[in-house]
């Protein structure tokens, strides 16, 4: 019999596990919805800011010899609040610095992790304003309801059917450039932000991917409809973008299904945003009152390093008109 070494008789001399020096760190969504808001710079202290508005006067008939008739000029009020503070903290022990070895790798990710919390949160936050409130505060829609500005719907749900559920099409591309138009909103830089699960849907509608009916989408069916999250094409004059961030529909974004002019949205729809970004006309406005601030400090009663990121600022929908809402259902891509 061979006396040699063999792993039957030299396990002891094998390490069963070994641990890599690299770490692995999730993946994150791009973020790209601060660049669609106007950020006031004349709002030094305080809580609350007011914008007044100025409305329009209507033109006459006039008769010869008659008075002239004198309007008052409509005009109102924006109140504007600083209405969030958020903070995020890790801490590491000396215990845990002294025994880790990947300890370096940890601290070092404390930081750039607190403000990823951060931004995630207003990228959420300002996608779901406009969005139903209890209340029904002014300028935020209202659930199940049309939300008809200048007699056309600025809210609804998608037009076209996939396996029995309501999702978004490029018909409501086309009524939301419409809704739009008829609000005065310019019809430039015309943006729409929406699901993921859309782009699927677009991907696959065979009146869009039939290339002898559309030679136009030849390359579409080669290499998808999106890089990233932009769309390779614009529909409609939208430039569009998708987004894991956009908020789940009804009051109070609960997920509730709700039924807007005799179509149901199904639980969970997703509020998809379609409006301009031209200069002066976003639909949000924020403002921050503190930027994202990092602090850091040792406690040496539980005898560890604590980081701290805290941050204050308030975003608002500030026009209504430049801002629509298809709902569709995610459920439907199976």
């Amino acid at each position: 019999m061979s006396a040699g070494n063999s792993t039957a008789n030299t396990s002891a001399l094998i390490r069963s596990n070994l641990w890599s020096n690299q770490i692995k760190d999730v993946l994150y969504a791009d973020l790209m919805a601060q660049g669609y808001v106007r950020w006031l710079s004349d709002f030094p202290d305080g809580t609350t800011l007011n914008i007044p508005s100025i409305g329009t006067l209507d033109a006459e008939d006039y008769q010869e010899d008659e008075p002239i008739k004198y309007q008052p000029l409509d005009t109102g009020n924006f109140q504007f609040t600083i209405n969030q503070y958020l903070s995020t903290g890790t801490y590491i022990t000396n215990k845990q610095k002294q025994d880790s070895f990947y300890m370096s790798e940890l601290v070092s990710a404390f930081v750039p992790k607190q403000a990823r919390a951060i931004k995630e949160r207003l990228e959420a936050d300002i996608l779901k304003e406009g969005q139903p409130k209890t209340g029904n505060p002014a300028g935020y829609q209202t659930a199940a309801g049309a939300n008809s500005i200048n007699g056309v719907a600025h809210r609804w749900v998608g037009g076209t059917s996939l396996n029995s559920k309501q999702v978004i099409g490029p018909a409501d591309f086309a009524k939301a450039l419409y809704s739009l138009k008829k609000a005065n909103v310019p019809q430039t830089q015309l943006i729409a932000i929406v699901d993921p699960s859309v782009e699927y849907v677009l991907n696959t509608l065979t009146n869009l991917t039939n290339v002898q009916n559309n030679p136009m989408w030849e390359g579409i069916i080669a290499d998808g409809i999106g890089t990233g999250m932009r769309f390779v094409k614009n529909v409609y004059g939208f430039d569009v973008y998708s987004s894991n961030y956009l908020p789940v529909c009804g009051q109070n974004q609960t997920g509730s299904s709700e039924t807007i002019s005799s179509v149901a949205s199904g639980a969970n729809a997703k509020c998809n945003l379609f409006f301009s970004a031209a200069q002066d006309v976003t639909p949000f406005v924020g403002a921050w009152r503190q930027m994202p601030k990092v602090e850091g400090e040792y406690n040496k009663d539980f005898q560890r390093e604590e980081y701290v990121t805290t941050a204050r600022y308030g975003v608002k929908i500030f026009r209504p008109e430049n801002f629509v809402t298809v709902l569709s259902d995610p459920s439907a891509v199976v």
